[in-house]
């Protein structure tokens, strides 16, 4: 590493890298792409301007043991910023460190917040407020055209269909809600006896329940609702999300209280509760 001079790599500058190797805009830079990356690594960054193959190899498999974090042989766009970019610009790692997501609930409670018109997308001035924002709770002061650098950039890297503003799925890339994983995986409704499926029914509302109130309203709901739809469509649009709130809110609101009491989702999803209601 010590022969290689990064220098001064500005977010925008990695996001061409990235474009430029993630040649087939799967999220990842895999196979010949790698090759090529470290290729131009070696030319652009290194002291050899036209690098043997088996230079490239040696390089790629130096690097690969280090930043290749889940050891599978490709690189992700997180990795790839932990390799290149100096810290003060690794804009991709200051969030990930300043958000704490415990579950959907808390990715649900930022969603509503920056979500401001209701639309069912994040455009590029509501992703400028929610990282303003973030950057200022955790006292990081930078200039306002790095945080216009920093929200182009991030529009641009997370914006999968270009359509010029963030989906419900892309903001739960940038904010890396698959390290917390979805709640709901971690039970089985097949094949359970009746004690299981309570002694289930009571974690799961117990998790969604952050309050600790008894019911859940809000953003308890929405964190509910997106984790029990991406269990059978992992691709959730906001708009969608809204909709299948309402269906729920239908079903389960029983007293019509804008909330859903435990034994209301007990009785929507057939779950026996017993005297613990």
């Amino acid at each position: 590493m010590a022969n290689f001079d990064f220098g001064d790599i500005s977010a925008q500058k990695f996001l061409e890298i990235w474009n430029r190797f993630d040649a087939d805009n799967n999220g990842y830079i895999e196979g010949k792409e790698l090759d090529d990356f470290f290729r131009h690594l070696v030319k652009t960054f290194g002291a050899e301007s036209n690098p043997t193959d088996a230079q490239v190899r040696s390089l790629r498999n130096r690097f690969m043991s280090i930043y290749d974090a889940t050891a599978d042989g490709k690189l992700e766009i997180e990795e790839l910023a932990n390799m290149i970019l100096p810290e003060d610009e690794n804009f991709l790692l200051l969030f990930r460190r300043q958000l704490k997501l415990d579950n959907s609930v808390e990715f649900m409670k930022i969603w509503r917040k920056y979500d401001s018109n209701r639309s069912g997308f994040i455009s590029a001035v509501e992703l400028k407020n929610f990282l303003s924002d973030l950057l200022a709770r955790h006292t990081k002061k930078i200039p306002d055209h790095k945080l216009e650098e920093y929200t182009d950039a991030m529009m641009k890297l997370f914006d999968r269909n270009k359509d010029g503003r963030l989906d419900l799925g892309d903001m739960t890339r940038i904010m890396a809600l698959h390290d917390t994983g979805n709640f709901l995986l971690c039970f089985r409704i097949e094949d359970t006896t009746p004690e299981i499926r309570k002694r289930d029914f009571e974690k799961i509302f117990d998790h969604y329940d952050v309050s600790g109130t008894g019911v859940l309203e809000g953003a308890e709901v929405d964190g509910l609702v997106k984790d029990m739809v991406e269990l059978v469509r992992p691709s959730l649009s906001g708009v969608d999300l809204d909709r299948f709130r309402s269906s729920l809110m239908h079903h389960c609101d029983v007293n019509r209280d804008g909330k859903i009491q435990k034994s209301e989702l007990a009785l929507c999803l057939g779950v026996m509760l017993g005297d613990s209601t």
